[in-house]
């Protein structure tokens, strides 16, 4: 009996091991800010922008961003995509959603730009969501007028 709950239980570590190894060497995805960050590594002053890759896979990476002013310009552009999902949200210091957009990465248009929504000067949040994207792109935020 012992020998049959020790096979068992080697079959099913390695049937579980098969499953996991297929799916993390096919799909991945990457978020980079391009700026030097403060503090704990997440937050940023200044303009920001970054770049994002991805192969099918999805990931989420929220940041903060000090702005001084109650707007904030905004870009993302897919250079290079055949589907998938990207999200770009930004929150004022309030908490208040000042822009929420998305692309996706099979149909047109392949880019955003313009102003956000009026929000509370100070840390901003950021986040930037990838949902199984194949492609690359970038995005940028500064400061509004």
């Amino acid at each position: 009996m012992k020998n049959v709950l020790k096979l068992s239980l080697v079959m099913m570590l390695f049937t579980a091991f098969i499953a996991c190894s297929s799916d993390d060497s096919d799909t991945m995805a990457e978020i980079r800010i391009n700026n030097v960050a403060f503090d704990n590594g997440d937050d940023f002053f200044g303009d920001i922008n970054g770049d994002f890759t991805g192969s099918g896979g999805s990931i989420t990476k929220t940041f903060f961003w000090q702005n001084s002013l109650s707007t904030a310009d905004y870009n993302a552009d897919i250079t290079a995509s055949t589907g998938g999902i990207f999200r770009m949200v930004v929150k004022d210091a309030d908490g208040a959603t000042v822009i929420d957009r998305s692309l996706n990465g099979a149909v047109e248009p392949d880019s955003f730009s313009g102003v956000t929504s009026s929000g509370t000067p100070g840390l901003w949040s950021v986040t930037i969501t990838l949902t199984n994207f194949v492609g690359n792109g970038s995005f940028s935020l500064s400061e509004g007028n």
